[in-house]
């Protein structure tokens, strides 16, 4: 639980609060206005406590997945066949003899791939 309490969470919260606040707020602010004749104000004094509720959700929503961690970590990997990696050798040597420097590209791409994938 200590994760919570890092700087960048603790904004996170804080940001949480200030909006869930702030919207309910506009809210009350918008039903005063429709109590005073104000007919367009009638919407917005429902929608601007949706948006509080969402707020909520949303900051539910990132907790939880903090502690379950990233689910494209948890993905299953994709075991290569032995024949297509042959194929995908053979396609590389011919890439390099045509063209070296498409080829080290290339390399460079998938080095980048592979390294996208990793958490840090």
């Amino acid at each position: 639980m200590r994760r919570f309490l890092t700087p960048g969470w603790l904004g996170l919260h804080a940001l949480a609060i200030v909006l869930f606040v702030a919207f309910l707020g506009f809210g009350w602010w918008q039903f005063e206005r429709a109590q005073s004749g104000n007919d367009r104000s009638w919407a917005y004094t429902f929608e601007w406590p949706i948006f509080a509720c969402f707020v909520v959700v949303m900051w539910v929503k990132m907790i939880r997945d903090e502690l379950n961690g990233d689910p494209a970590s948890r993905a299953p990997k994709v075991i290569e066949d032995p024949v297509e990696a042959e194929v995908k050798q053979e396609i590389i040597r011919r890439q390099e003899e045509e063209d070296p420097e498409l080829a080290a590209y290339n390399r460079y791409l998938a080095r980048l791939n592979a390294q996208a994938g990793r958490p840090d």
